[in-house]
């Protein structure tokens, strides 16, 4: 086992070694003296790290121990000891407040060696090339009646550099390497990625039910690519890549101003809600869309849409048991907000999280911000002078914060109701005063925006934000975009329930975009919590639904490309019936045979 840790730390590179740690590494700091160095230069070598490296989770220094006792036996110029003991260890736990780990393969102190490792050990990835390979020795042990066994692993090493990357990628670029698209049948694809051990695109393939498919060379690289690639790479001139929390972010092109990029939007809890259900994927051992449709084939559906709904469950449960318990220390919480992008599922969520309240001895009342309208001529106007009823402004904020803060003291509010033909707000004596039990659950696309409820003390509020978060993935390579997700929910709920075709949706879509950018993702980070309402099993149940409506989108029409895109892209999952979806579940409300009423 030492020789391993030896070839990780100082291996060369070379077809016998996987390139090490001292090896890659070339960043340094020199010392002054060849067989000495001072507390200076570690410092120095600290503030040489990019600031975004020394926040990870496996930041610290590595060196031998020969390399500690000199730290440990370090004097100032009265010689005192530099470095006091810790009082629960002994020794100091960390070295310049940074913690310490101890390789005894790491070099000592001398000319031309590293012997002093400091950075985001995270970043240096050991890579399993091969999987264990084994062979039986009889002959050359025969005589003596014995028999060996020979096994090795094939091992690589990489320092996961930013800027290394970057330059890397830009050389590609600079090469302007064409894509080439080869369409084949099913088997000769699945040949080829087995042979290069990608599994996972194997899989997917093997289920997908396609005769015939394609796949993408660039270079010496072979892969597969859910939609349609540029004809070389010299078409990408503007991109970025930078560190972000335990991760890259590669940095895109702005879609309405391309000369651009993107800002970098740091959004922390919905980073941790994606890791949670990653994490939950991987314990199932589902960790793409090939997973799935193996354990669709081996009857396991059933099971994975039970497990799925019990998680969601279970979540929700835990979010009314949250707010209940805000109210322990006398601020009880008596306004739920709940907002999220479009087809989130945010009605049946409110009305799952009411139940939940309700068994923690809450009474929850619904208010709807569509009653809080201003008269049709006051609305506000869109840039093409059309009324945007999207805007936070088309809503009498005055009038629904005094009625909140009214009914918060305990008085008693006549509730408006908005007549939609007249275009004006009605009282028709709805009446309402609250009690310590009551609990008032708004709901709305607004519900976070932090001028809705200016006025209303934040120990009063509880925060949740709603939305479809994805988390399976083709395969390791493609993604699914959260937001076809809830394209798709849309499509099927509008044709069944409003009327609407797919094209209509579809056309309609950019729009609906536009708001969610404007009016909801902008303050999601200010959720107290986020629930995910995407289900693991859904697409194989929406396949069933949105197959004959996408079909119906004439070839003729605009809309017809994002039709077919969205097509392919659900005939990748083995068909799931939804006869064993409870009623209770999110889906219902899209799908129809919900227990709720909308």
């Amino acid at each position: 086992m030492t020789s391993n840790i030896v070839i990780f730390i100082g291996g060369t590179g070379s077809p016998l070694q996987p390139k090490g740690l001292a090896a890659s590494v070339t960043g340094t700091i020199q010392t002054a003296a060849s067989a000495a160095f001072t507390w200076k230069e570690m410092n120095a070598l600290k503030h040489a790290i990019d600031p975004a490296y020394r926040g990870g989770p496996k930041y610290r220094w590595a060196f031998n121990d020969a390399t500690l006792q000199t730290i440990e036996e370090m004097e100032d110029g009265q010689k005192r000891p530099l470095w006091l003991p810790d009082i629960a260890g002994g020794t100091p736990a960390t070295v310049l407040g940074i913690p310490y780990v101890i390789d005894q393969a790491i070099d000592g102190i001398g000319t031309g060696k590293k012997f002093i490792f400091l950075g985001d050990f995270n970043r240096f990835i050991i890579r399993r090339v091969t999987y264990m390979e084994l062979k039986r020795l009889v002959e050359r042990y025969a005589e003596f009646d014995q028999v060996a066994f020979l096994a090795f692993h094939r091992f690589d090493c990489v320092l996961e550099d930013v800027a290394a990357i970057k330059k890397r990628m830009q050389e590609i670029i600079a090469e302007n390497i064409p894509y080439h698209r080869v369409e084949c049948h099913t088997t000769e694809a699945v040949r080829i990625f087995n042979e290069r051990g990608m599994n996972d695109k194997v899989k997917l393939l093997e289920t997908s039910g396609s005769l015939y498919t394609y796949y993408y060379t660039l270079g010496d690289t072979v892969d597969y690519y859910y939609g349609n690639l540029l004809p070389s790479t010299g078409y990408i001139w503007l991109f970025d890549i930078v560190k972000y929390y335990d991760g890259l972010l590669l940095r895109i092109p702005n879609r309405a101003n391309p000369d651009v990029l993107e800002e970098v939007v740091k959004q922390e809890k919905m980073l941790d809600v994606f890791k949670e259900h990653l994490r939950w994927n991987y314990i199932m051992g589902l960790g793409n869309v090939g997973d799935f449709n193996m354990a669709c084939e081996e009857g396991h559906a059933t099971d994975l849409i039970n497990v799925a709904e019990a998680l969601q469950e279970k979540k929700i449960a835990q979010i009314a048991d949250d707010i209940y318990h805000r109210g322990e220390n006398g601020n009880r919480v008596k306004l739920v907000l709940i907002s999220g992008p479009s087809s989130s599922g945010k009605t049946t969520f409110s009305k799952r999280l009411s139940v939940q309240l309700m068994t923690n001895g809450l009474r929850p009342y619904p208010i709807s911000l569509d009653n809080y309208f201003v008269d049709r001529e006051d609305t506000p106007r869109d840039e093409n002078g059309n009324y945007d009823y999207e805007s936070l402004y088309a809503l009498d904020l005055e009038l629904f914060n005094t009625q909140l803060q009214a009914l918060l003291r305990g008085e008693e509010v006549e509730l408006p109701r908005f007549n939609f033909n007249l275009g004006k707000k009605e009282y028709k004596g709805d009446k309402l005063r609250i009690d310590e039990h009551t609990i008032l659950i708004l709901e709305g696309i607004h519900a976070l925006n932090p001028e809705l409820t200016p006025q209303i003390p934040a120990a009063s509020k509880y925060k949740i934000y709603v939305s479809a978060l994805t988390t399976i993935s083709l395969d390791d390579h493609n993604w699914i975009p959260t937001t076809d997700n809830r394209l798709l929910r849309r499509i099927i709920r509008d044709f069944n329930y409003r009327g609407y075709s797919a094209q209509e949706t579809i056309s309609r879509w950019p729009s609906v975009r536009a708001g969610e950018d404007k009016w909801i993702f902008p303050y999601q980070e200010n959720a107290d919590v986020m629930f995910n309402s995407a289900l693991l099993f859904e697409f194989a149940v929406l396949r069933c639904h949105a197959e004959p409506i996408l079909t119906s989108v004439p070839r003729n029409c605009p809309e017809y490309a994002e039709a077919y895109r969205l097509l392919k892209f659900i005939k990748y999952f083995t068909p799931v019936q939804d006869k064993e979806i409870p009623p209770t579940s999110l889906l219902r409300e899209f799908l129809g045979g919900s227990s709720f009423k909308y």
